[in-house]
């Protein structure tokens, strides 16, 4: 059975830092691409980004690009986003799912909420 839990969510001041954490298991999590998806509040889902961890590829949309880092660590099944420069518009229910275009698996989100 795959199984994503994400962790790491909070309250953070525009500025501030954040590490989201995804915990895999159920599948060969070093050969998958993953991603994280957001879905901020009354608004659709946004891709954040993406990793091919065994090829060493990542993928950013344009309003993260240069603040936010995805990351593996294989050895532990856990896949990770730091969050700098947080901005109140990043305030999301934050979700990781397998693939990069097509997502067959999601976590149940965390939340992170950029506020001072």
């Amino acid at each position: 059975e795959v199984q994503l839990v994400e962790s790491g969510g909070g309250l953070v001041q525009p500025g501030g830092s954040l590490r989201l954490s995804c915990a895999a298991s159920g599948f060969t999590f070093s050969i998958s691409a993953m991603s994280w998806v957001r879905q901020a509040p009354g608004k659709g889902l946004e891709w954040v980004s993406s990793i091919y961890s065994y090829i060493n590829n990542t993928y950013y949309a344009d309003s993260v690009k240069g603040r936010f880092t995805i990351s593996t660590d294989n050895a532990k099944n856990t896949l990770y986003l730091q969050m700098n420069s947080l901005k109140s518009e990043d305030t999301a229910v934050y979700y990781c799912a397998t693939g990069r275009y097509e997502h067959d698996y999601w976590g149940q989100g965390t939340q992170v909420t950029v506020s001072s």
